[in-house]
C-alpha cells in the first residue's frame, strides 16, 4: 500500500524539478555507499574487469571467414579506441542509419570479418564493449554534432517523457523530477548512461544500457520492445545528449 501511494504521488508530480541552467547532474556513483564506490574505483576489485579481460582477448582473436582480428584494423586499442565510446550513437555512412557502439561492433564483424552479428547482451558483445569503453574512461561524453541524429534524439527525449505501463509513469518522473528521493529505502538515481556496460550487483553480471532500460520498462508494468528495436536506440541517443560533458565511467558498478 505504501508503495502504491508513493507511486501515485510520483506520477502526479508533487515536487518541482531542479532550476534550469544549473548543472546539478550526478553520476549514479555519487549515490552509492563508500564501499560500492571503492569497488568501482579499484580495478583489481571491480568484477567487471573479468569481462574486460575477456574483451582484450577477443580484440586479439581471429573471427569470421576472413580470420581478421579487431587489432588488425585498429591496432592498439588504448590509442585507437580512446574517446570512441563517448561518441556513440553515431551516424553510419555505409548503412545511412544511426548505430550505437554495439551496432558498430556488429557492423565491423559482418563487413570486415564476415562473422555473424552478436545478439544483444551476448557475453562476447558485452566483453568487447567493456574493453572498448574502458579506453574512454575519464573522458567527457561527446555525442556528435551531426544534424542527422537530431530526429533520433528528439524521439528519444519524447519517449523519455512519455507515460508508460499500468503505473502510468515516464522515465522523467523518477530520474529527472524525483532523483535523490527514496524508493523502498534506495536512492533514485538520475539515470545517467555514462558507465555501460555496467556490472550490477542485482544481476551478478555485466549488462548493457538496453538491459537496464528494459528493466525500467518492465518496472512500470509496460511491455518492453524487442531486443535492438528502434525505441532503445532513440533513448540511448537522447541519454548521450543528456549526459554530454559528463565523464565516461565504463565499466561501472551499480547496486
Amino acid at each position: 500500500m505504501r508503495l502504491a501511494v508513493w507511486l501515485l504521488w510520483l506520477a502526479l508530480g508533487s515536487s518541482a524539478s531542479a532550476a534550469e541552467g544549473s548543472d546539478t547532474r550526478r553520476s549514479g556513483l555519487d549515490d552509492m555507499s563508500p564501499a560500492l564506490q571503492a569497488l568501482q574505483r579499484h580495478d583489481s576489485q571491480n568484477p567487471a574487469f573479468l569481462f574486460v579481460q575477456d574483451g582484450a582477448a577477443l580484440w586479439q582473436a581471429a573471427a569470421g571467414k576472413t580470420g581478421k582480428r579487431c587489432a588488425d584494423c585498429h591496432g592498439d586499442a588504448a590509442r585507437s579506441m580512446a574517446g570512441v565510446a563517448a561518441r556513440y550513437p553515431a551516424w553510419d555512412e555505409a548503412s545511412a542509419a544511426p548505430l550505437n557502439l554495439a551496432g558498430r561492433v556488429n557492423a565491423c564483424r559482418v563487413r570486415h570479418q564476415q562473422a555473424l552479428p552478436l545478439p544483444a547482451d551476448h557475453a562476447e558483445q558485452l566483453a568487447l564493449l567493456a574493453f572498448v569503453g574502458l579506453q574512454s574512461r575519464g573522458l567527457p561524453m561527446a555525442p556528435p554534432a551531426d544534424p542527422r541524429l537530431a530526429p533520433l534524439r528528439a524521439q528519444g527525449q519524447a519517449l523519455w517523457q512519455q507515460r508508460l505501463g499500468q503505473l502510468n509513469l515516464a522515465c522523467s518522473h523518477c530520474h529527472d523530477r524525483h532523483a535523490g528521493a527514496k524508493l523502498a529505502g534506495a536512492t533514485i538515481p538520475q539515470g545517467r548512461a555514462t558507465g555501460y556496460p555496467s556490472y550490477r550487483l542485482e544481476w551478478q553480471a555485466l549488462g548493457s544500457l538496453q538491459r537496464r532500460l528494459r528493466a525500467c520498462v518492465v518496472g512500470v508494468r509496460a511491455e518492453p520492445w524487442a531486443a535492438d528495436a528502434e525505441p532503445w536506440l532513440r533513448l540511448e541517443a537522447w541519454l548521450a545528449q543528456r549526459d554530454a560533458g559528463m565523464a565516461v565511467e565504463t565499466p561501472a558498478v551499480r547496486p
